[in-house]
């Protein structure tokens, strides 16, 4: 059964599992709201950090599971959102354990975190054009904020994959360690954030995810007039097509 892993391996830190193996994490409907979900739980309660990582050795997370539902009305694009912090002002710091391939919203979910290490094997990127999809989690507007104009459109135009030491250097993951050492660096960083004053801490995270938050929803109607109009177009249905064909799309 795939699913969304929450388990308390220390006191005051959280770890939330996206379990999905067989298609790389990738995240089904069901999952993202559990996702969504567990940010709720998880602040109203006493975790002081939270850290977030993918089950197996292959994936952090590819992103929505294309083979499943692809609707984007309003109130999908609300859950996913949520699932993701697009737009919510957050006040627990997330620390990101990137196990393996981190693309598409995968990229989108690390967008929410506050601190990264990846191993050496990860690769990441937005390949969402590359399948006609707008991408929809956050990426056009927070990825310019956080590895800047020029690095950003290159993954979010090209669809290229670019791997872990490169995501280091741009700035999207604060370093490279080695398998082996990538949970107990995650958990070992979380424990010192929660050693930390709780009032100041979340007050930081507030105010940081805050400013993210209300530039994210101030774009949040164009978001969904733009999505909106990559699915009407005569693309969208080749690229999901070649993509669950697993062949390159013909436009």
């Amino acid at each position: 059964m795939t699913e969304i892993h929450l388990s308390r391996p220390a006191r005051h830190v959280a770890l939330i599992t996206i379990d999905n193996p067989p298609k790389m994490n990738a995240m089904t409907r069901p999952m993202l709201a559990e996702l969504g979900r567990l940010w709720d739980e998880l602040e109203r309660d006493d975790s002081r950090c939270i850290v977030i990582t993918g089950a197996g050795e292959r994936a952090f997370s590819v992103g929505a599971d294309v083979s499943g539902d692809l609707s984007a009305g309003p109130e999908m694009a609300r859950m996913v959102s949520h699932a993701l912090l697009k737009t919510d002002t957050y006040r627990k710091p997330i620390v990101a354990a990137v196990n393996g391939d981190c693309i598409g919203g995968g990229v989108e979910l690390l967008l929410a975190t506050d601190i990264r290490a990846a191993v050496p094997k990860a690769r990441f990127g937005l390949t969402e054009v590359k399948w006609s999809i707008y991408p929809f989690g956050g990426a056009a507007i927070k990825l310019v904020q956080q590895i800047g104009h020029v690095h950003a459109m290159d993954l979010l135009l090209t669809a290229r994959l670019i791997d872990a030491g490169q995501a280091a250097t741009l700035g999207l993951v604060n370093r490279v360690l080695p398998p082996e050492q990538l949970m107990d660096w995650a958990l070992e960083t979380a424990a010192m954030i929660a050693g930390n004053s709780p009032s100041a801490v979340q007050a930081v995270k507030r105010q940081i995810s805050g400013t993210i938050a209300d530039h994210a929803r101030s774009r949040e109607a164009l978001e969904q007039e733009l999505g909106d109009a990559v699915r009407a177009s005569p693309d969208f249905a080749e690229g999901i097509a070649a993509f669950r064909e697993k062949r390159q799309p013909r436009y």
